[in-house]
């Protein structure tokens, strides 16, 4: 891992794939909730955790950096279900990216344990992962100037639910009635790195056959 100085109070850490962002930012939260660490804020990206508001930033990236690469974090804790339509617009699509079937494609989707990679783009956007590497897709060619609120979507290996209308490129299999922010709610954000969550067909779509993928 790579460990960068950000400004006087602040470490960026590189590594070098999206599980071990994960599993370091599961471990970083560990040792804060423990007492073993002081920081402000630990904030995961898809390559990266940004460490704030510590105290003694030298010291802590002397330790990172001489540490090994912690495990991958166990799948425990509270499942959010999101209700789905598979209804997109761009469902035909993936269907002929992946070679199988529209139907096959909710079957896969709701067949999958999803988990909150890391959170950006718009207040309540995660990005997901979970899905295997044969099921990435590519943006579209050319972006909508307005995707509607509550759509899923996919785009390389992530999962996304939009949570406001707004521009975007990623194909859109499926829609839902999920309030994603709601600066009512505590907390507002329905979805927060590491959390777990699987989406659930809704008018009998996407019946699984079994359990698990293919």
């Amino acid at each position: 891992m790579n460990v960068l100085r950000v400004g006087d109070g602040a470490l960026l850490v590189e590594v070098s794939s999206g599980e071990e962002a994960q599993a370091l930012h599961a471990e970083l939260l560990r040792r804060r909730a423990e007492g073993m660490l002081a920081a402000g804020e630990i904030v995961p990206g898809a390559r990266t955790v940004l460490l704030d508001g510590l105290p003694d930033p030298g010291r802590i990236s002397s330790e990172l950096t001489a540490a090994e690469a912690p495990p991958a974090p166990p799948r425990a804790g509270h499942v959010v279900e999101i209700p789905v339509r598979y209804d997109g617009p761009d469902l035909a699509d993936v269907a002929a990216h992946w070679g199988v079937a529209r139907g096959e494609v909710a079957r896969v989707h709701a067949g999958t344990e999803f988990r909150v990679a890391f959170c950006g783009f718009a207040p309540g956007f995660g990005y997901l992962t979970g899905l295997p590497a044969r099921y990435d897709v590519p943006r579209r060619d050319t972006p909508r100037t307005a995707v509607p609120a509550g759509s899923v979507a996919l785009a390389g290996p992530y999962t996304g639910v939009y949570p406001r209308s707004s521009p975007g490129g990623w194909q859109l299999i499926g829609s839902t009635d999920a309030v994603l922010w709601d600066h009512t709610r505590v907390p507002a954000a329905l979805l927060s790195p590491g959390t777990r969550v699987r989406f659930v067909p809704l008018g009998g779509q996407g019946l699984l056959g079994g359990q698990g993928l293919p």
